[in-house]
């Protein structure tokens, strides 16, 4: 007897020294908040303790502390709610490993209260009698019969389909005209994050306060050295206009589908030296081939496929160690193109095994889909341990593209050896983000395009180029010829000694 009430002694104290947010994470969680963290959980508990439905938009740089926010400010109201029946919800893109993730969260900072802060049924957190419920917003989830009274969170709102939150979250809040918070990081024009930034800005016009809370790696980087350094080494990995950098590190917005080599990353790819018609001794060599075929088209993986290409293209690339020190990567040249179309596969494996004679590739990537199995097979026989097949799906493709688009705008490819159907391929090639956590990126020239001569485009030489990707994720270090130095004579040493 006690025990118990001396934890409710402790309780107490720890509820009259948690009069506000950064007072309860400082004396009771020994958690110092950030200003732009106090400001928006400041916000968002006037609007609870109000009743007044607000919607909220927190939009922080990636590994910013935006989660830990989440955290302390469901335990912040639990402690304020603890004798009162409130209820709210936290919905998370996935519940493997988001919810869980964002559970354990809470369990692991609410230690503290002991044994007050316990979990029911698996899904729900208890502090007294208030009560915060876990859900994932996969389409496939039951939440059917929560409530959320106080609040309502959608977290990684970029991720969550907006049919999922209009139709099962929603109404979630309608019984206690609950505040809804929606954070995450800056993705597409086309997500929840984004619709829900535009009702915000209008309430904000409306009601006079501020709502939007966006705050960029910049802001971020002023208060922790360590996160500012770790941004300008993701800018020098993957260049500032990445979609990746744009997004989670300044929270810009992106368009779903564009155009994806634009002119500012075709600005980058201009060759910096002549194309080479002969290795020059010294230089590293890849090949990379893409085999296109009607087989590759009839699986149409990459969604956004082209059939008919029939034409096999080889791209030759030198490789470029010297920028290893400052960029981590090589530098890719593109310094000499091959195409055949409509012959025979094994005819164009006679001539590539000629070219791989004289070029002395290094490695040889290949795409190995479909109808490229055999040219693969082939080819791995005549150059063992050289030989790297790609099997390409829609996630394989996505990632490529990714890490092409990275190699691309940190000035890393080179094409030393344009033409019109390149530079053609290059201007018509589209990608579409689709919704949802993984990021997936389609990417292609579209079915049917034409050019202005009225013939069909396909992109044979913008897939060749992207496997660049591949190289990129070996592991490459300079080499020198061994030195040899002649050893002292330790004996005449010793004579003089005497």
């Amino acid at each position: 007897m006690e025990k118990v009430e001396r934890s409710k002694n402790e309780l107490r104290q720890q509820t009259a020294a948690a009069r506000t947010l950064q007072g309860f994470a400082k004396n009771v969680l020994g958690i110092t908040l950030r200003p732009y963290q106090v400001q928006a959980g400041n916000a968002i508990i006037k609007s609870v303790a109000n009743r007044d439905g607000k919607t909220f938009v927190i939009i922080f740089s990636r590994q910013s502390g935006k989660d830990e926010l989440l955290a302390d400010l469901l335990l912040f109201l639990c402690m304020r709610f603890y004798s009162w029946n409130a209820d709210m919800v936290c919905a998370q893109p996935t519940f493997k490993p988001q919810t869980i993730n964002a559970m354990e969260r809470l369990r692991k900072r609410g230690t503290i209260l002991g044994t007050h802060l316990t979990r029911t049924a698996g899904y729900i957190m208890r502090l007294g009698q208030a009560r915060v419920s876990y859900f994932s917003a996969e389409p496939s989830a039951n939440q059917v019969g929560a409530t959320a009274d106080r609040l309502l969170i959608m977290n990684e709102a970029q991720d969550i389909a907006p049919s999922v939150y209009d139709k099962r979250f929603s109404p979630m809040a309608a019984s206690g005209n609950a505040t809804k918070v929606f954070s995450g990081t800056s993705w597409t024009t086309d997500t929840l994050l984004s619709q829900m930034t535009k009702v915000a800005h209008e309430e904000e016009q409306k009601y006079g306060g501020k709502q939007v809370f966006l705050v960029t790696c910049e802001e971020v980087g002023k208060v922790n050295k360590w996160y500012r350094t770790h941004v300008q080494n993701e800018i020098k990995r993957m260049g500032r206009q990445h979609p990746f950098v744009r997004t989670q590190y300044f929270c810009e917005e992106i368009d779903a589908q564009a155009g994806m080599f634009n002119p500012g990353r075709r600005a980058l790819m201009i060759g910096d030296q002549p194309s080479q018609q002969a290795p020059t001794p010294g230089h590293l060599y890849a090949f990379l081939i893409d085999v296109a075929g009607q087989d590759e088209a009839l699986l149409d993986l990459e969604g956004l496929g082209n059939p008919g290409r029939d034409s096999e293209t080889l791209d030759i690339i030198d490789i470029d160690l010297s920028t290893l020190q400052a960029l981590g990567k090589p530098t890719y040249r593109a310094v000499k193109r091959f195409e055949w179309t409509g012959e025979k596969h094994t005819t164009i494996f006679g001539k590539l095994k000629a070219l791989a004679d004289i070029w002395k590739p290094q490695h040889i990537v290949i795409d190995a889909t479909g109808v490229g199995e055999g040219q693969w097979s082939l080819l791995d026989m005549a150059f063992p341990t050289k030989v790297i097949p790609v099997k390409f799906t829609a996630q394989s493709k996505s990632e490529i593209g990714w890490k092409y688009l990275a190699i691309i705008e940190t000035g890393r490819f080179r094409d030393c050896d344009p033409n019109d159907t390149v530079s053609i391929q290059y201007d018509k090639c589209q990608s579409e983000i689709l919704p949802g956590p993984s990021h997936t990126m389609r990417w292609g020239v579209k079915d049917g395009t034409r050019g202005s001569d009225g013939e069909l485009v396909h992109d044979d030489y913008v897939l060749a180029d992207s496997l660049t990707a591949i190289l990129d994720d070996l592991e490459w270090q300079f080499t020198s010829p061994t030195l040899f130095t002649k050893p002292p004579n330790f004996l005449k040493q010793d004579e003089r000694n005497f």
